[in-house]
């Protein structure tokens, strides 16, 4: 296990030398800022999607005022405390096993934080073996992140805006035999290193695989600042945490999620 984690810390060692040394960048023309509460997309594919969807889904929407929508509110100011203190801006959502929910939660976390009038994110689908992000907000596209990491296509042309105002997505689109390659060469790097630097009141949230399931996101992990961890109630066992605590290494964890608990939460209101 030593051995591990000391072959990790190398390889982080490495990839942030990578992408400090390389100062080519991808296409920055994403979206012009006009002001903190009005933003006019330029290039970005924006897709109208109403309330009553969001609510199908699954999703949180503004306006509305439920247990279920304040529990990721808090969730939402939990992240940006622990992310702004640290000076951070780049956090991905896993779970030690597939179905625990990371996706659902990743998605309604960025929806939570583009309710901030002060900052936009960027929702980015890196389960490249299982992408499901663009099939959650309900629309298809022509390419993906795959694309963008293989030399195919240009950022501006893949981002999608959901629908939700100061929110866009970098959907996937096809499955990639290579993930864990893609995920941890030097275009990966590259490539969050833009999207991280490109606004400075940017929240980047990546959607990465199960760790237990392929080291795609052990291969990421030391191109984002933190990781946040969700564990399904009545699922997941002590020992998958411990074992995907230890494959993160020294990758820094702001905490758990425990998604579907069986405790009711209705008393809890406002």
């Amino acid at each position: 296990m030593e051995k591990i984690k000391q072959a990790l810390q190398q390889a982080r060692r490495e990839r942030a030398e990578s992408v400090s040394s390389n100062s080519t960048v991808q296409s920055r023309a994403e979206l012009d800022v006009t002001s903190e509460q009005s933003i006019e997309y330029s290039q970005t594919k924006v897709i109208e999607k109403p309330a009553s969807k969001l609510s199908f889904k699954r999703l949180i929407s503004p306006g509305r005022s439920d247990p279920f929508t304040t529990a990721f509110k808090m969730l939402r100011t939990q992240v940006l405390h622990r992310m702004t203190e640290n000076g951070w801006n780049a956090l991905a959502v896993t779970s030690p096993g597939p179905g625990d929910g990371k996706t659902f939660v990743c998605a309604n976390l960025a929806i939570s934080l583009a309710m901030e009038l002060h900052h936009t994110v960027l929702l980015v689908d890196l389960d490249l073996r299982k992408p499901s992000v663009h099939e959650v907000f309900e629309f298809t596209s022509d390419l993906g992140v795959t694309d963008c990491l293989m030399g195919d296509a240009e950022l501006k042309d893949v981002l999608v805006n959901p629908g939700i105002d100061r929110l866009v997505v970098l959907p996937g689109r096809r499955n990639a035999a290579n993930s864990s390659e893609l995920l941890s060469s030097p275009r990966s790097g590259r490539m969050i290193e833009e999207l991280k630097t490109r606004y400075p009141s940017r929240f980047v949230i990546c959607d990465l695989p199960p760790i237990l399931a392929a080291d795609d996101a052990i291969a990421f992990s030391p191109f984002v600042d933190a990781v946040i961890l969700v564990i399904q109630d009545g699922k997941t066992t002590r020992a998958e945490v411990e074992r995907t605590m230890e494959l993160l290494g020294d990758t820094p964890v702001l905490g758990t999620v425990l998604n579907r608990s069986a405790e009711r939460t209705d008393h809890y209101n406002y």
